[in-house]
């Protein structure tokens, strides 16, 4: 969804700004109150925002997601990706906007990039105390997909930043069951007729003849025979995971802008014999069941792919806000003249 959001502590989010017209317009459709430019985020002026948002000359808090491919492990020229310098915009914003903190998350390779030091040093210039990047795993915050993620938080306040890092985020996991087993069965090219999103791919004789022989709940193309085998898998090259099943009881591997196609990973469901739907993807990113997208089966997959969890920043939510809105000493002096008699 959009890179940049700013909100209250409301919890209104009162702007937001994407390149991407169709991502936009997805979250447009969900966040009728939000404005949302579809915009340059290097050429974008922030002080427009204070111009045309009402509430945006009293922001609490920024969220940027800067796109995760430049410092993924799975580019093999993230070195040389241009992208990777979107994130410094960030500093901009943060000089006209003057949030209290700043939220960023993306993929763990982000930790060990060049950049942050450059992203560190520029938020340092306008004030801000900048956190270092922690590990976590949505899994361990109510999302029902293993999805290993980074995230790092600045504030105008040091103590607000110590607050976050040492949070425990975990509230337990969900498993694939609880996010879709409510869902109504299909079969190769069906749709449910109330869910447009709700729709299984129309799969080749020889893919479900493949889907067929691989065991329910959990199984992988190990268990194909060897004239289902595709050649580049038989002497185990390629990714193990392609083909597999997701299993009930556990949770969903790592969604991706592939998340809806059986070769592209364990994206087959549990029991029966199709790769999973676009409703179901979006599920298991924790997406509320109504949600609306917009775009082809590609686009929707690809914004679904590219989305932060929603019940992973819900789960930090609580800590944000009480770190945002600790007393700091002369705070809590005032504070404690006012309540004086």
């Amino acid at each position: 969804m959009p890179g940049v959001q700013i909100s209250r502590a409301s919890s209104d989010v009162v702007a937001a700004i994407d390149v991407d017209a169709l991502a936009c317009r997805t979250y447009s459709s969900n966040h009728a109150s939000t404005r949302v430019f579809v915009e340059d985020i290097t050429t974008f002026n922030p002080r427009r925002m204070l111009k045309e948002v009402p509430y945006s000359k009293n922001v609490d808090l920024m969220v940027v997601c800067a796109p995760c491919q430049p410092f993924s492990n799975q580019n093999r020229h993230k070195g040389n990706d241009e992208r990777a310098n979107l994130i410094l915009q960030a500093a901009r914003f943060a000089k006209v906007l003057k949030p209290s903190g700043i939220l960023f998350e993306n993929v763990p390779g982000i930790g060990s990039a060049g950049v942050l030091e450059s992203l560190r040093m520029a938020l340092e210039k306008v004030g801000y105390h900048v956190g270092r990047p922690l590990r976590v795993n949505a899994a361990d915050l109510g999302v029902p997909q293993r999805r290993i993620r980074c995230v790092m938080f600045a504030a105008r306040s040091a103590a607000a930043v110590r607050r976050f890092e040492e949070a425990d985020f975990a509230l337990g996991s969900k498993t694939v069951a609880d996010a879709i087993g409510q869902l109504r069965p299909l079969a190769s090219g069906e749709h449910d007729p109330v869910d447009p999103l709700h729709r299984a791919r129309t799969h080749s004789a020889v893919a479900l003849r493949r889907l067929s022989a691989i065991p329910r709940n959990g199984g992988s193309r190990d268990a194909l025979p060897e004239e289902l085998q595709l050649a580049c898998h038989k002497d185990r090259r390629g990714y193990p995971d392609v083909y597999g099943r997701m299993g009930w009881d556990d949770v969903a591997p790592t969604l991706t802008t592939g998340c809806t196609d059986i070769t592209r990973g364990r994206f087959a469901h549990p029991e029966q014999d199709r790769a999973i739907t676009l409703r179901e993807a979006a599920l298991l990113q924790s997406f509320p069941p109504d949600y609306v997208f917009h775009g082809n089966g590609s686009q929707i997959a690809t914004q679904i792919g590219n989305a932060v969890p929603v019940a992973m920043v819900r789960a930090m939510v609580p800590t944000i806000v009480g770190a945002l809105t600790m007393k700091t000493p002369s705070r809590q002096r005032r504070s404690e003249m006012e309540s004086r008699p």
